[in-house]
């Protein structure tokens, strides 16, 4: 596992007690603001062993799922 995988799985378990859809929107936002754009590129091109609730976040991320501010 990546350093970047481990990092999304730990932002998504920080959240996860909000709901899932909350920790996924706001794990998605914080990768957005906070993670450089190697980092982000890095991230959308790989993510083998991203846990579900940080794999759905990439994947708003891939499509361009951006939550209201």
């Amino acid at each position: 596992m990546s350093q970047l995988v481990y990092m999304a799985n730990q932002i998504a378990r920080n959240f996860a007690a909000q709901g899932e859809a909350v920790a996924i929107a706001q794990t998605a936002q914080h990768i957005r603001d906070f993670w450089d754009p190697r980092m982000k590129a890095a991230i959308l091109a790989g993510g083998e062993g991203l846990e579900p609730l940080a794999r759905a976040a990439v994947e708003q991320l891939r499509n361009g799922v951006t939550a209201p501010r």
